[in-house]
């Protein structure tokens, strides 16, 4: 027994060897939700895995090489099945088909993440020969464990094969020849695009002031011709508006020829250039030559440029997807410097030209309706008999109904129509309301809505796809923060590695298309014109539910979660979804986000830690947590962490286990300090924490940094790093290390550290945003001797005092955003600051103590909002004209001897906004309609309001003019 036992350690860890290679080759940060991409994911990493470990194992090796010719013979038509199967028209056989073969990958990848679980978790290592019974036992339980995923592989093999003879049995791979057979479901409907060539003049709503902008582009255009855009959400209205400009008698008499071309995504260039001349000659009542019925696209071309030569024309391209379509199409439209216009309509603003040789180009963003107005088309609509006069019983039904459709035309007219056919029945409206959700689905009178929707994720590649989806794992009306939603793609895998980008940048340039598709809305900008906060439309997000469950997105409820028997890969729990969360023993299980719950029931770590071991996210931010188990080490998969706006007071030892943990957010938690694990974390990207007191003044330790131990510098894969404790010379070393950081904000420096500092930032030379805090807004940090700072860098924020301003500022050419706090210069900082080239954002608190500030003439050029608080000596600000040109909004606080407006207030032509914090009664005074004497330099700044503390940290606002803020400086 006991030389079987020493055969059997001898073979194990050799297994252990040979499949630590193999690991090594699996890249983890990568993933794919649709069918195609998920079992390109397999072709791509997890075979060669399996097959590398099948040779350990006898008898397998066959079969996983089977395994693995059935997906590439799959793989060959997967991806134009994949996409029929999201048609109405598809047959129900294919879409089962498609969900069958998704399942299969899912499969495959959940054995590859068994076998890590069971083999690497704990790798063998010698023992003394007092453990070696112990050792033999776990190596024999292992083996059988083995053998059970070798079973696995070959069940998944035998499944692909039946699905390979099924594809080929059924030709899915032509398909697109063939008429759909089986779906009884896919009755014909009619396009409501086709209505708005018809809509009456008085059966619209909203688009004076938009139709109106547009005609006067058209008409009074340069002679070089102009080309308008006009982009939007699917259902906005664009081709009603677009029509209503087309038919305009301005628009008809100023033209002498006029073309309307509906693009679509299917169409073909030869028979648009014939119904272009078409149109044209019908245009001027002449007779279209016959021949172009028979000419190729390159002679079409000529003939349409022939013609148009001595034309001023103007042609409608509706509905235009492909961008490649404007390059090609611009080869018939002439530049005949006789004021030609191009309009065209799309939801992608990516398709828009920006630039095309000498013509102007304009893109007009049309946006849904805003409440008012949406009611007042609902009304006519819903009450056509009673002229748009809505019942006092349902005035409330109706606004609910109406915040549903945030706004959208389509939704509004189509479920205005269906309503005013249903009579004035409460109970009915009501019942509607109820069950929007399922009659978008079901009833056949409103699938125009989430079929017309549905075009703007069918045109989606698939690495797109799985993004959006996930949109719907956040609540309704959610602003979701678009960096959270980032790094939460990446940790699932949707994020595929891209050279010359980091995950982090690729993502971004995911969400810039989901954004410029219009299937996402910017709901926050910052100052620089980065997004910051997205959301997704109600009507879109019925999409993205009605297709989350074929790809296993959930959303359940906290309550009652003992019987949960779904197969769900990714939960969003939260307290208002009927849908219980009930017996969590899927393993299937990667991520679970928590959603504004008031409770968390003390067994719902303990449920998830011991089933869901093969997750990937856990994203717990604002949850009523104030702990986290040790378990959750056991989660080797674990790529995201989040515990931010929690009462979590501190990590457990068992953090270290998580190898491949890239995600640790710790922001508003109440973790003060690291644990000394945190540096075996050597995949970790991001990781933030600080602890926040809102009860307290705002100061330089508003924020509290916490505690890191030794050995930061093994998390060579970080990019961002903040809120630290850095207070000595031996951590800033180790922060030289780390060659990837992007972002990094340190806190409680001492003098003496400042040119350890310097030396550390002149070699992070991917560094884009730098935040410095010292021990005390007293605290004087000697950094003037960084002669090289980092080129990259964009923001910086500096808080402590400065006897000098730093000479290697003026340095930073990129730089978009300064703050310094405390810094007390007694030199006027902004002679240098105004000649930075990109700055756009300014902010100065406490950071001046002189008496006068002065802007020259050409400073700032690109500023948009400035901020001057808490300059106590500070009696005059002087702006010269030329100065600030793009400035937005200008801010000042608590400068208590500036008793004037500042002068030359007046040549800010772009200020948007105009703000004033706790100033003395005097200056505000001086500012009122009618008796204040300086009124006439703010009365045409479309915003001016002023702020006062009513209890402590919390402030009032009045606007300018108002009779309570005149009471206020009374008291």
């Amino acid at each position: 027994m006991l030389k079987l036992l020493l055969c059997l350690l001898k073979e194990k860890h050799k297994c252990h060897l040979k499949s630590r290679t193999a690991i090594q080759r699996w890249p983890f940060n990568k993933g794919g939700e649709m069918a195609e991409s998920a079992v390109g994911l397999v072709m791509e990493n997890l075979v060669p895995f399996l097959v590398q470990e099948a040779r350990l194992m006898k008898g397998i090796h066959d079969k996983v090489a089977s395994m693995k010719g059935e997906l590439e013979m799959i793989q060959s038509f997967l991806k134009d099945a994949d996409t029929r199967a999201e048609k109405e028209e598809a047959n129900n056989v294919l879409k089962t088909w498609v969900k069958q073969v998704r399942e299969e990958a899912f499969q495959i990848e959940d054995v590859i993440d068994e076998y890590i679980l069971h083999f690497v978790k704990q790798p063998y290592r010698r023992k003394q020969c007092f453990h070696f019974l112990e050792k033999a036992f776990q190596f024999t339980v292992k083996l059988k464990a083995r053998y059970v995923i070798a079973s696995k592989i070959q069940h998944i093999s035998n499944n692909l094969k039946e699905k390979r003879e099924m594809a080929v049995g059924f030709h899915f791979n032509a398909i697109d020849q063939r008429e759909p057979s089986s779906d009884t479901g896919s009755a014909p409907w009619h396009d409501p695009r086709v209505v708005a060539h018809f809509i009456e003049e008085t059966e619209v709503v909203g688009i004076e002031s938009h139709r109106n902008k547009l005609i006067n582009w058209l008409v009074k255009g340069p002679s070089n011709g102009t080309v308008i855009t006009v982009v939007g959400i699917g259902g906005v209205g664009k081709t009603t508006l677009v029509k209503k400009v087309y038919d305009n008698e301005k628009v008809v008499a100023h033209f002498n020829c006029r073309a309307w071309i509906t693009v679509s995504k299917s169409y073909k260039m030869e028979e648009l250039f014939r119904n272009m001349i078409k149109q044209f000659y019908e245009a001027r009542k002449e007779f279209a030559p016959k021949e172009i019925n028979t000419m190729e696209e390159v002679k079409l071309i000529e003939v349409l440029r022939n013609y148009l030569l001595e034309q001023r024309y103007a042609v409608v391209f509706d509905d235009l997807w492909d961008m490649d379509f404007w390059e090609h199409i611009k080869l018939a439209l002439p530049n005949n410097d006789k004021g030609s216009g191009i309009v065209i309509t799309t939801r992608n603003e990516d398709v828009a030209p920006t630039h095309s040789g000498s013509l102007s180009c304009y893109v007009h963003k049309h946006l849904p309706l805003p409440t008012d107005e949406a009611l007042k088309l609902f009304y006519k609509k819903a009450f056509q008999a009673e002229e748009g006069n809505c019942p006092p019983k349902l005035v409330g039904l109706s606004c609910k109904i109406v915040g549903r459709c945030e706004g959208l035309p389509l939704a509004i007219v189509v479920i205005g129509s269906l309503l005013s056919s249903k009579g004035k029945d409460v109970s009915e409206w009501s019942k509607l309301l109820d069950s929007l959700s399922l009659e978008l689905d079901t009833n056949s009178r409103l699938r125009s809505i989430p079929k017309i929707l549905s075009l703007s994720y069918h045109d989606l590649p698939y690495y797109l796809k799985a993004c959006f989806l996930y949109l719907g794992m956040f609540p309704e009306d959610h602003f979701i923060n678009c960096a959270r939603l980032i790094r939460l793609w990446i940790a699932e895998g949707f994020v595929k590695e891209k050279q010359g980008l980091t995950l982090e940048e690729l993502a971004q340039t995911y969400l810039n298309q989901l954004i410029h598709r219009s299937l996402v809305q910017v709901a926050v900008f910052d100052v620089v014109g980065k997004t910051r906060f997205c959301r997704v439309h109600d009507m879109l997000r019925e999409i993205i539910l009605s297709r989350s469950e074929e790809l296993n997105f959930c959303l359940v409820s906290i309550q009652n979660y003992s019987n949960f028997d779904k197969i769900a890969r990714h939960l969003s729990i939260t307290n208002n979804v009927n849908t219980p969360l009930q017996s969590i023993s899927n393993s299937q299980t990667r991520s679970v986000l928590i959603f504004g719950l008031d409770k968390v029931p003390n067994s719902f770590f303990t449920t998830c830690l011991a089933n869901f071991k093969l997750m990937r996210t856990m994203d717990f931010e604002g949850a009523p947590i104030d702990y986290i188990p040790k378990e959750v080490g056991n989660l080797l998969h674990l790529r995201y962490l989040s515990l931010r706006d929690t009462k979590v007071k501190m990590l457990p030892k068992s953090i270290g286990k998580l190898h491949y943990l890239e995600t640790l957010d710790l922001k508003r938690s109440l973790v003060s300090e690291l644990p000394v694990e945190i540096s075996r974390l050597h995949k970790l990207r991001y990781l933030a924490a600080y602890i926040q007191d809102n009860d307290v003044e705002f100061n330089i330790g508003f924020r509290q940094a916490v505690k890191i131990p030794n050995g930061i510098r093994h998390l060579q894969s970080l990019q961002k790093l903040s809120k630290i404790e850095a207070n000595n010379n031996a951590l800033m070393t180790e922060l030289g290390s780390l060659g990837q950081l992007r972002k990094l904000e340190i806190a409680k420096l001492k003098r003496e550290n400042g040119i350890a500092l310097c030396t550390v930032l002149e070699t992070m030379s991917h560094l884009r945003s730098l935040k410095i805090n010292a021990t005390s807004e007293k605290e004087v940090l000697e950094l003037q001797s960084m002669s090289s700072p980092p080129t990259l860098l964009q923001t910086l924020y500096l808080s402590w005092r400065l006897e000098k301003f730093p000479k290697w500022i003026p340095k930073l050419e990129r730089i978009l955003r300064i703050d310094l706090y405390w810094s007390k210069l007694m030199e006027d900082p902004l002679k240098v600051l105004q000649a930075l080239p990109n700055l756009m954002r300014l902010q100065l608190l406490d950071g001046y103590g002189g008496e006068q500030l002065h802007i020259e003439g050409g400073g700032f050029q690109k500023l948009k909002f400035l901020v001057l608080h808490n300059l106590g000596g500070l009696n005059r600000l002087i702006i010269d004209e030329g100065a600030l040109p793009l400035l937005e909004m200008l801010v000042i606080g608590e400068c208590l001897q500036l008793k004037e407006v500042p002068s030359g207030i007046h040549h800010l032509k772009s200020l948007k906004n105009l703000e004033f914090e706790e100033m003395p009664t005097e200056f505000v005074l001086s500012l009122q309609p009618d008796e204040g004497p300086d009124f006439g330099i703010v009365k045409d700044i479309p915003s001016v309001t002023f702020w006062y503390r009513t209890h402590g940290q919390y402030y009032k606002s009045y606007n300018l003019g108002d009779s309570e803020l005149l009471k206020h400086l009374q008291r």
